[in-house]
């Protein structure tokens, strides 16, 4: 699973079983979002939390780790049994709105934060997996 982590958003996205493609989960309120993974959780089988960490082009932390940083804490802290990965999601809101537009979604659809929230958190899923491959 992925999260992009946001204050008022959080996107997430899933993986099949063999681990090749991530696809869009759902966006949710940043307020929900303990009550869903909990839920989520109950029902999926999760190894694996790749949390989108907001890092700047000088590989220093953003702004937004104050928000994030607890967040992750709290992630380890309630789910000791899952891995959390942290990785780095640079440039994923603008690949997420460019992935929108070569796929032809409208521009009032493409306004829509939900939307970009969870294509961001498909595109970090995808990432880390084609990385862990290569790694392979």
């Amino acid at each position: 699973m992925a999260i992009d982590y946001g204050r008022k958003r959080v996107g997430l996205a899933v993986t099949d079983p063999l681990q090749i493609i991530a696809t869009s989960l759902t966006t949710v309120e940043a307020a929900t979002i303990w009550d869903f993974l909990r839920d989520y959780f109950a029902r999926e089988a999760v190894d694996t939390i790749v949390v989108g960490y907001p890092v700047q082009l000088n590989n220093e932390g953003s702004e937004s780790l104050k928000y994030i940083n607890p967040f992750l804490q709290r992630l380890i802290k309630t789910y000791p049994e899952k891995e959390v990965v942290q990785y780095d999601e640079r440039f994923t809101s603008k690949l997420a709105f460019q992935t929108m537009i070569d796929s032809g979604i409208g521009k009032m659809k493409r306004r829509d934060k939900a939307t970009v929230d969870t294509i961001s958190a498909t595109i970090i899923l995808q990432s880390y997996m084609e990385r862990k491959s290569n790694q392979l």
